[in-house]
């Protein structure tokens, strides 16, 4: 199966959206809206993962073991640079505990000693708690007959969510897996039923979808409105479902840059603090003007992930036998 070139760039799209989210932040400038790119990668993980088991069957342990090749290594390896970082001082407001590391490495939502948020070693890795929660539940869907696989997952979700807006719950764990935003991986894997039997919208309707989606996003971060997945998560739906009415119109075109940014999307998300944290501390210093520090930060957090796809992800992949699959990895995770 060929790239689906609207995913691919819309990969690179969220990911350049965090790197700027975090950059802004730490040159004092606001793009809180940034931070959804992560509902993004979401709704594509959902709509990658059924299309890849309906195209390429798998059992469960074939999935996960693609899943846990596919994520653990890199992660592990940025997670090791933060402890080690923490250990030589680098980072003095950290604090490490056995505890927290173990649990960060095994996708275990604990908080963290050093903020008290639900917040694993390596900060933005929090997403990888979610992606591996639906791998998990997506997996075991792989024993049911197909067409009971999503109904199946919905109905789980829905029951997680639910669960959540009516019972006080303190524990990490339940709070992070009744969060609303887990139902952005069905509506992604909505988006795949309707991309596998053809229906989606033509492409003058999805230029709407994607304007509108575009435009929501725009008000939020402009008018300072609520931000949480009930009000970005519909808004990337929309977004995912109009780049793939464009691309069934043969419409998108090849292009390098973002698809280079695509495929270099997971390492972008992972590694993009590491250089943006030493340039804007680097910009304080030097008396660097912030918006100049602000965009310096931007290339070089990109710039790091490119690296770091291209001398880490990458020959992993290779040396690991399992090529990412050609319609684009996933979500921060499997991006």
């Amino acid at each position: 199966m060929g790239t689906i070139r609207a995913i691919q760039y819309l990969r690179a799209a969220a990911a350049l959206a965090v790197v700027i989210f975090h950059a802004a932040e730490k040159t004092g400038h606001d793009f809180t809206i940034g931070a959804a790119g992560v509902d993004v990668f979401f709704v594509i993980s959902g709509f990658i993962m059924w299309v890849i088991s309906e195209r390429r069957p798998m059992t469960p342990a074939k999935f996960i073991a693609d899943r846990l090749r596919r994520i653990v290594p890199v992660y592990w390896f940025a997670t090791a640079v933060m402890v080690a970082g923490a250990l030589a001082g680098l980072f003095p407001n950290m604090v490490l505990t056995v505890e927290h590391v173990v649990a960060s490495l095994f996708f275990v939502p604990v908080q963290s000693p050093s903020s008290g948020e639900i917040w694993p070693v390596l900060v933005q890795g929090w997403t990888l708690n979610f992606e591996m929660l639906f791998y998990a539940v997506f997996a075991a869907s792989l024993l049911l007959p197909r067409h009971w696989r999503l109904a199946a997952i919905a109905s789980l979700f829905a029951a997680l969510v639910g669960i959540g807006l009516v019972v006080p719950i303190e524990h990490p764990v339940a709070l992070i897996y009744t969060r609303p935003i887990i139902l952005e991986f069905v509506a992604g894997m909505i988006l795949g039923e309707v991309w596998l039997r053809g229906r989606v919208p033509g492409a003058a309707i999805g230029s709407l979808l994607i304007a509108c989606s575009l435009g929501g996003f725009g008000l939020i971060g402009r008018l300072h409105l609520p931000f949480d997945e009930w009000t970005t998560g519909p808004l990337a739906v929309l977004l995912v479902l109009g780049a793939l009415s464009l691309e069934a119109s043969g419409r998108v075109p090849m292009l390098t840059l973002p698809n280079l940014l695509g495929d270099a999307s997971y390492s972008i998300y992972l590694w993009h603090t590491f250089a943006i944290s030493v340039v804007a501390k680097a910009g304080s210093m030097l008396g660097i003007h912030l918006a100049i520090s602000m965009v310096l930060a931007i290339v070089s957090g990109t710039l790091c992930g490119i690296a770091a796809y291209a001398l880490l992800e990458r020959p992993l992949l290779r040396r690991g036998r399992t090529p990412p699959p050609a319609v684009g990895l996933t979500g921060p995770a499997a991006q």
